[in-house]
């Protein structure tokens, strides 16, 4: 559990909210709540590999154009 107390007596709640969810975001709970929020079917190993296939070649498209000054 995340807490997060006052520095001082005179600091704001609105840097207290500020702190508060810098730390949430950190933390990384969220992300992983968002995650298992909705059910994902499994794919197929033929799909994941075909998916990482396409990742790396747009990866190394977007890379060539950043190189070559296009962007």
């Amino acid at each position: 559990m995340i807490q997060v107390t006052r520095k001082d007596s005179k600091e704001s709640a609105e840097n207290l909210l500020r702190r508060f969810n810098r730390k949430v975001q950190q933390s990384g709970n969220m992300a992983v709540l968002k995650q298992g929020q909705f059910f994902a079917k499994s794919t197929s190993k033929r799909e994941r590999r075909n998916k990482a296939i396409i990742r790396q070649s747009r990866r190394a498209a977007k890379i060539k154009r950043i190189k070559l000054g296009q962007r």
